[in-house]
């Protein structure tokens, strides 16, 4: 998990590294730090968050052994897995 904030202090230099590992299939995916969901670059609900909030991850596989769940808004299928496997644990 890389957390946006700790790329670089300056933001030029913060959002070419950014670019760089998005670039190198380092980042593939994004995350809410505080709320632990995960979801694609691309989704607008991750783009409206607060750098300080916004974390990456290089897999799926990462983000949910960091214990974040998918985005339901950009994820639907992963989402509704993840929904359906926490109501069997709950209410087996």
């Amino acid at each position: 998990m890389i957390r946006h904030t700790e790329l670089d202090d300056d933001p030029l230099l913060r959002q070419r590294k950014l670019h760089s590992l998005i670039r190198l299939k380092r980042i593939t995916l994004g995350g809410h730090r505080k709320l632990k969901i995960y979801g694609l670059l691309s989704c607008s609900s991750g783009k409206q968050m607060k750098q300080e909030n916004r974390v990456f991850f290089e897999t799926e596989t990462a983000a949910i052994q960091a214990g974040y769940r998918p985005c339901g808004h950009c994820m639907p299928d992963a989402y509704r897995q993840w929904k359906a496997a926490l109501t069997r644990h709950l209410h087996p």
